[in-house]
Formats: C-alpha cells, structure tokens, sequence
C-alpha cells in the first residue's frame, strides 16, 4: 500500500469517528502530535493516541473536517484541511509519515 493510500484509509476511519479503525491503520509506535496551544501536545504510542482521539470525538461529537487538497511525496502525505465545529471553523494541515502501509506519524498545524 503507497503512502496515499494509507492515508486515504486513516481519512475514511477518522471520517467515521471509528477509532478503531483509526488505530487499525497507525502503527503500534504511532506519534499525534495535535494543536493543542501553544505548541501542539505529543501523544507517542497506540495507548496514548488512542485516549487523544476518544478524547476529541467526545469532546466535539458534531465536528467535521474536510480535506481541501491532498499530495503525497514519497512515504509522506500532505493533507490542507477545514475543520468545522459548534461555533466556529479554523484551516490546518496534517503531516503524516507512513511506514509499511500504516501511518506512523500525523503532526497537525493549524492557521490562526
């Protein structure tokens, strides 16, 4: 599976709120490093990036993000994305690593 595709696959799950899923297509060493202010806090391994996406699935059910534009280069994904929420909308990117068919990394940055 190319990087794309991967990440295509980690999307779909993360689209679905299906955090197994989500965590199906990540490595057992996985790193989120999310945009938490002021830096971004780093989640490293299956246990700790799983608790991170319950957390923000519970925390903002209605939520949504939709991917504006997409590029691979080699085995990393460049994802733009919108992300819109109950009072508000912010624009972002993800910088995914993937690694033997599995994202590895997902580093998010956002605007503002």
């Amino acid at each position: 599976m190319n990087a794309l595709a991967a990440v295509e696959r980690f999307n779909a799950a993360f689209d679905a709120k299906d955090v197994d899923a989500i965590m199906r297509a990540m490595t057992a060493d996985c790193v989120f490093e999310d945009t938490a202010p002021p830096g971004g806090q780093r989640h490293v391994g299956a246990d700790a990036v799983r608790a991170a996406w319950e957390r923000l699935f519970a925390d903002s059910p209605d939520a949504r993000f939709t991917a504006e534009e997409v590029f691979e280069a080699g085995d990393r994904v460049v994802v733009l994305w919108h992300y819109r929420y109950t009072g508000g909308h912010v624009r972002g990117v993800d910088l995914f690593t993937v690694r033997d068919g599995l994202v590895a990394e997902k580093r998010a940055y956002v605007k503002g």
